[in-house]
Order: C-alpha cells, then structure tokens, then sequence
C-alpha cells in the first residue's frame, strides 16, 4: 500500500469585508444636495408661489416627509436654494485675487466675471426674481447670505482706495452703488435677451455679442470712475 500524499495547507487569503462607503451624514448631505438641486428648478422655472413640494420631491427622488425633515418647509427649503446658489456664485467670483491687481484692470475684470456669473446662472435671475416678489424675506432670514458679500465690498472699497491713491480714480464712489451698477449694466442684458433679440432682430447670446457686450459694460464703469 502507498504512502498517502501529505494534505496541502490552505494558504488562500479569506476575504476582508468591503467597507462601506460615507455612513449617515454623507448620506443625508446627498440626499440634501439633491432636493436643493431639484428645488432650484422649480423654483426657477415657478417662482416661489408657483412650485410646489410634491413636484420637488419627485425631482428629487426622495418621500415628501423626508424633504421636510431635512428642510422644515417651504419657506425653509427656499431659503436653503438661495443660499446655495448665492455660496456657488461667490466662490467662482474670486474677488479676493484682485487686491493686488492693479485697480483699473481689477475694476474691469470685476465687471466681467460678475457678467459671465448671470450668462453662466440663468436661473439665478429667475430665483431673485421671485424672491424679489416675496420681499426678500428669504434672504433677509439669513445672515449668512449677507456676509457673503462683506469680501466683495471689502475687495472694491480696496480697489477704489488704491485708484483714489494712484490719482486714478475719483474719490466719492459708494462701493455699494457702484456694485449695483455693474451688476445692472451685466444682468439686465441677459435678463432681457428674449425680448432684446425680437425688437433688434440679433442674436445676443452668442460667444462674440457676450464678449462685446462685458467690455461695453466694463468700459462704461471704468470711465465713470476715472477723474476727469
């Protein structure tokens, strides 16, 4: 009779659990980005009035109960929108980079990124639009909106104080009229474009008329600002 062969030892590697990916408050962060970015539809496209929380939540894929746990109801919901569009829209302006620029070049690169903001947004009109119809009371519930801006004014006060400095700039613009006024003279071309383009039968839309459009504007702040 044969020796018997010796028993080979098992030398495979057991498997290690997966992990699983984020746990709840990734989950809830998700879940909360997606009725945001569903809110801002409709209320984009239906005004605070007209959209409605049931259309929203199927937008989004969630229980109706789920949107209001998370957001309390639609006022709150409303709120949260404005707010994210308002964070998304001042973190790709980069005001701040501008301090040290030279203030006449500053000034014309400020008028045209917050241009490019309103042509890259179109539904951030529509959302002020109807918040404008509400009162601003959305915006007013929230601080944290306000003090987005506190750097961008900060930013232009710096710009007019450096062109003031340099004998460049005149000496009594009011930081907050003259952000006014670059964002009057950028959105209400874009604001208005449908109604523009049948009266004057062009398209304004276009990469080129856009372009014309941001330097015209930027031209128009900056000889207002320049001393005579």
């Amino acid at each position: 009779m044969s020796a018997m062969t010796p028993k080979k030892a098992d030398t495979t590697v057991p498997e290690t659990p997966r992990r699983r990916t984020g746990g709840p408050r990734e989950s809830a962060a998700r879940t909360r980005l997606s009725i945001i970015e569903a809110s801002i539809q409709e209320f984009s496209q239906k005004g605070f009035e007209g959209a409605r929380v049931d259309e929203i939540a199927l937008r989004a894929g969630v229980n109706k109960n789920l949107l209001y746990h998370h957001f309390g109801n639609k006022d709150g919901l409303f709120v949260a929108v404005l707010t994210h569009t308002y964070e998304n829209i001042r973190s790709r302006q980069q005001d701040i980079q501008l301090r040290t620029v030279d203030p006449e070049a500053g000034m014309r690169r400020l008028v045209i990124s917050t241009g490019k903001i309103w042509v890259q947004f179109p539904e951030f009109q529509r959302l002020l639009m109807s918040e404008n119809l509400a009162g601003g009371r959305h915006v007013a519930s929230d601080a944290a909106i306000s003090d987005l801006y506190n750097p961008l004014l900060d930013t232009i006060e710096q710009l007019l104080a450096r062109g003031r400095e340099a004998g460049v700039f005149r000496d009594d613009i009011d930081p907050i009229d003259l952000y006014i006024s670059v964002t009057s003279l950028t959105a209400h071309y874009v604001n208005n474009q449908h109604t523009f383009e049948a009266i004057f039968r062009q398209k304004l839309m276009t990469p080129q008329r856009v372009r014309q459009r941001l330097e015209h504007a930027a031209d128009m702040v900056i000889r207002y600002l320049k001393k005579d």
